[in-house]
């Protein structure tokens, strides 16, 4: 038996910094620069029968001193470029992430076990793996939801799905960025290593109730779109390769 290493997958993911989110009249990526469009809202509302108005915010670095209802998810903004999850070229944006919150018109909080709504500056904990820096700029997409629709699932998967919809515009974007001006690019192997320690990795998540739900294997990184519910599959056991789960191959919907 062979001794060397065989490599499976290879991931690339090129970074692109982002200096500055503005509103505009449709969406680009230009001189790190991010322009978002609100135009499609209203169609987003009305395919939506769930979904009663959404908000949409840009919260500059440092102004954090403001009302949030309850933080249903922090995205980042990612896109394949070449191949599927897990293997190919992935695009993602630094300096920015999405802030998924949720309410109903009577002003029940979209949560389950304990909602996170008020101050953001006490809520959301910035500097940490799957947060936001203190530098960062964020696109708060507020959800508000009919009443009582945020206390089962079809609720808040209707908020996820509006959400990704609005960040798909985005990724769509950053796809026809040109990688060779990236901010940073990083390669990674999925390698067989024949005679080494062979290490998995065991991480417990949840699935159950309207929203302690989870997405795993999207379209997109990160995505909503093309994910299969945790609840659905029956909470089996899943593997992934490690390039599938660095590359976003989980959505937490809690």
């Amino acid at each position: 038996m062979s001794n060397e290493e065989k490599i499976l997958r290879r991931l690339v993911i090129k970074t692109f910094h982002i200096n500055d989110v503005r509103f505009g009249e449709k969406f680009s990526i230009d001189k790190q620069i991010l322009t978002i469009s609100l135009g499609m809202l209203d169609k987003i509302i009305t395919n939506e029968e769930l979904i009663k108005d959404i908000q949409v915010e840009i919260i500059p670095p440092g102004e954090h001193d403001r009302w949030t209802n309850s933080i249903m998810d922090i995205i980042p903004i990612s896109t394949k470029v070449l191949g599927k999850l897990g293997e190919g070229i992935t695009h993602t944006l630094t300096g920015v992430y999405v802030m998924l919150t949720g309410v109903d018109e009577a002003g029940n909080q979209v949560a389950e076990f304990g909602s996170s709504e008020g101050n953001l500056k006490d809520k959301l904990y910035l500097n940490r793996a799957g947060t936001p820096s203190d530098q960062d700029f964020i696109i708060s997409f507020n959800v508000t939801l009919k009443e009582k629709a945020g206390y089962s699932r079809p609720g808040p998967a209707a908020a996820h799905r509006a959400c990704d919809i609005f960040i798909q515009q985005i990724r769509n974007e950053l796809k026809k960025v040109d990688g060779r001006g990236c901010t940073e690019k990083h390669v990674f192997y999925d390698k067989i290593r024949p005679g080494k320690k062979k290490v998995a990795i065991v991480k417990q998540i949840a699935g159950q109730g309207a929203m302690h739900d989870n997405l795993i294997l999207p379209n997109e990184p990160s995505g909503f779109q093309g994910g299969r519910s945790i609840i659905d599959l029956g909470n089996v056991p899943i593997i992934l390769t490690p390039n599938e789960y660095r590359d976003g191959a989980l959505r937490a919907m809690t």
